[in-house]
């Protein structure tokens, strides 16, 4: 697998930026820049990561493709129409987006995420975006959210079926989708059927970590790997088995400190399978 960072750490030229990632050890990166970027610029990122052996694992598009507001919505879906073509362009491994919340934060949890009529426009949603976009060389993915479609491997292999298009593929967050005890006690189990099922469609990993914590009812907290309890190496060991150049993103901390903190942490855990 190769190890990278969601974070482009602080730089001051595409050469840098890259020259950085390889330094810690990162074989892959998400791309810096967004579609609204100067083309010329975007171009500079793509041919140092290039140079640096360095492969785009994902465009993150980070917007609610099923807000309310309609002009907001049609703003939301251009973006992920013109996200995923850049990451055709870049030749990233994929575009990742969440499905999209029924409420008043983007990504947040609501009861209206989970009725038939959220899960038919999420399927029109994601079949507009790829039909519109019309790429060749990635795939448009949906992150797992513990209270958004699709929570679970089984969701979304169904959610597969119903889009019904090549270009739709698999973003893998184990961390979100632990969202019950038995997913957190069972976790080998849990990364073995997501593995079984999803397998030859992922195309590019988060990784974090999960804690307990004691106190009542059941709280599961995202914390930075090492901090928590997941078999971190046992999910990596079989994502690795899935595709060698898999791609595993460290993610949702908050300084270049952290980052490199918990990045020698995993190259360290994950001895012998990193590229």
């Amino acid at each position: 697998m190769r190890l990278g960072t969601s974070s482009p750490l602080n730089h001051n030229s595409p050469e840098e930026w890259a020259a950085k990632q390889v330094k810690l050890g990162c074989g892959t990166v998400n791309f810096p820049l967004n579609c609204n970027d100067d083309e010329k610029k975007i171009i500079a990122y793509k041919e140092a990561a290039e140079k640096a052996g360095l492969t785009i694992a994902e465009v993150g598009i980070w917007r609610n493709a099923l807000a309310a507001d309609p002009d907001e919505r049609k703003a939301n879906m251009d973006y992920c129409v013109n996200q995923l073509r850049l990451a055709d362009f870049l030749g990233a491994r994929c575009a990742v987006n969440v499905a999209g919340a029924f409420g008043p934060r983007w990504d947040g949890g609501y009861k209206a995420n989970f009725t038939d009529e959220a899960w038919k426009k999420t399927v029109a949603m994601v079949q507009e975006i790829i039909d519109r976009a019309n790429v060749k060389n990635t795939y448009f993915t949906l992150e797992p959210m513990p209270w958004m479609i699709p929570t679970g491997p089984r969701e979304y292999l169904r959610l597969i079926e119903a889009v019904d298009r090549d270009r739709f593929a698999v973003h893998m967050d184990i961390i979100n989708m632990t969202n019950s005890a038995d997913r957190y006690f069972n976790a080998e189990e849990f990364v073995d059927e997501c593995a079984q099922l999803l397998g030859k469609k992922i195309r590019s990993c988060h990784i974090k970590d999960i804690h307990l914590a004691q106190p009542y009812t059941i709280r599961l907290e995202e914390c930075g790997p090492g901090q928590g309890e997941f078999p971190l190496r046992y999910y990596v060991e079989k994502m690795n088995e899935i595709d060698p150049d898999m791609p595993v993103i460290l993610e949702h901390l908050n300084t270049d400190e952290e980052y490199i903190k918990y990045l020698n942490y995993l190259k360290q855990s994950l001895s012998g399978l990193t590229r």
